[in-house]
């Protein structure tokens, strides 16, 4: 289970209020119980469905709020019943038989049944798909409805990690009729339907009256967009929003902490944050100069200065909660001299090189940061400032940069660096070989020294380099009770949130 700590939950109530709050009670006069909460969001999703998009902001307001999938990720980050109600595997692996519940619908008022799930998967795997975790589905082999409530998927090569690929978000059930429409008009299966989208403000979530689970208490949601730290300290001391999830200012934690009307909650992400790196471009592509990087960078000064100490340090592509972690923090210690060498070994000099930095605080706090430390080594840096659209486009899509810094907030996601097309352009045959090995194997010891394999050899090649796993620092109203005080996948579940006086 992944950790977390409540740094502060308020001073008690003074007796002379505890008694008058009490004798409200008495008289009958207690303040209604609420059942609507607004959420402080520090980006804008580019729209609403997850099976498109592979901007985390998306499922942060859709995943298991609007669209379920056929399992789910729960807060632990343990792979419980979606959908599907139960599944079975064949011996030898090859055939997962999922058991979808009946008297599902979708918030059109269509039902739902196993022909969606297959639509869903179909879809996800076809050769034009969009979906961001289609590589993750590349085992499927076909796909078969058995009966309205059984879907057989059937696969080429043994996938045990093919249930918690499942309870991804982008790989959420869509109704046939309605998928193309989802990205402003989400039609999904869970516990809340889409209601109004004033871009550039706020997305307002209302109950779904007819889900087929447990009703939720909020029955109605707003998401605030706030882009601005001072901003969303201002909202929550004001009371215009009653929590944030993912605070941007942790400055400001010391003031919340002192005040008995908030509860601060430090919690992990999967956030693995790196100064990303393009292999294939000159002369980052020579593997001594991508260490001198690794050296110039002194990662606590990074964590003080960007997150105000909140944050651990990472050696690797690997969050520290997850089994099999290897902490290789140690490979490449803090050393400007070992990075002067090795630059000059390589024959590198008067370096300059363009560093892209996405919106988020603690990307641009840390790219700030870093830069110092390039310099310090002989490398100068051109910071340049986008926004989401334009990093999805120039660094995400086409390669156009040389650093960036990103924290990657899919779990388990050493995949990506065995892919033909991402964008940190490493292309190893050695670790996609690892990783081949690693995805078929289905014994549990083997499976972890091969994870540990894999975190060695992104840090001997010095990809990237390994900053910090982003920390869920949550900052919301004392009296609000559910939700998520880690984020094993980008989230925000309101199936539990409620208040409590």
């Amino acid at each position: 289970m992944i950790g977390w700590r409540v740094t502060r939950r308020g001073a008690a109530l003074t007796v002379a209020g505890a008694l008058f709050f009490c004798g409200l009670i008495v008289s009958g006069q207690a303040f209604a119980q609420r059942a609507d909460v607004t959420i402080g969001v520090r980006l804008e999703p580019p729209h609403l469905d997850p099976t498109a998009g592979a901007a985390a902001a998306i499922g942060e307001i859709t995943y298991a709020n609007i669209f379920e999938g056929l399992t789910r990720i729960d807060r632990n980050g343990a792979v419980a019943p979606g959908l599907a109600e139960r599944w079975d595997v064949s011996d030898d692996g090859l055939t997962y038989t999922f058991h979808v519940r009946a008297g599902v619908s979708f918030h059109d008022g269509s039902p739902f049944d196993a022909g969606d799930a297959r639509f869903s998967l179909e879809r996800a795997i076809a050769a034009d798909s969009v979906n961001p975790q289609k590589v993750l589905l590349e085992p499927i082999e076909k796909v078969e409805v058995v009966d309205a409530h059984t879907l057989k998927v059937t696969l080429k090569r043994p996938t045990p990690q093919l249930p918690f690929v499942l309870g991804l978000p982008a790989l959420a059930i869509v109704g046939e009729e309605t998928a193309e429409n989802n990205r402003a008009n989400p039609n999904g299966t869970g516990p809340f339907r889409f209601a109004r989208w004033m871009k550039g403000d706020r997305i307002d979530l209302a109950r779904n009256d007819r889900y087929w689970g447990h009703k939720p208490a909020l029955s109605r949601a707003t998401f605030r967009v706030i882009d601005d730290p001072t901003a969303a300290y201002a909202a929550l001391m004001a009371g215009n929003i009653d929590a944030y999830t993912n605070f941007p200012a942790p400055e400001s934690l010391p003031q919340f902490e002192a005040d008995p009307r908030f509860d601060v909650v430090i919690g992990r992400t999967e956030g693995k944050t790196v100064l990303a790196i393009n292999n294939a471009k000159k002369p980052l592509d020579d593997i001594r100069v991508r260490r001198a990087i690794a050296h110039a960078i002194d990662r606590k000064a990074i964590i003080d200065g960007a997150l105000y100490g909140h944050g651990e340090p990472i050696g690797s592509h690997y969050a520290p909660q997850n089994p099999g972690y290897v902490d290789l923090t140690g490979r490449y210690p803090h050393d400007p001299e070992a990075a002067r060498a090795l630059l000059k070994e390589a024959g590198v000099s008067d370096l300059r090189l363009r560093l892209v930095l996405p919106p988020p605080s603690y990307a641009r706090r840390a790219g700030e940061i870093v830069a110092g430390q390039l310099r310090d080594v002989g490398i100068a840096t051109d910071i340049v400032q986008v926004e989401w659209a334009q990093w999805l486009t120039e660094v995400f899509r086409d390669k156009q940069y040389d650093l960036s810094i990103v924290a990657h907030v899919e779990p388990n996601d050493l995949d990506i660096y065995a892919r033909d097309d991402y964008y940190f352009n490493y292309h190893n045959a050695e670790y996609r070989a690892l990783y081949a090995e690693l995805s078929a194997e289905q014994d549990g010891e083997k499976r972890l020294a091969l994870l540990r394999r894999l975190q060695e050899k992104l840090a001997d090649d010095a990809v990237n380099g390994f900053l910090f796993l982003l920390p869920k620092i949550g900052v919301w109203d004392a009296k609000l009770h559910g939700l998520w005080e880690n984020a094993p996948i980008p989230a925000n579940d309101l199936t539990e949130v409620r208040w409590e006086y």
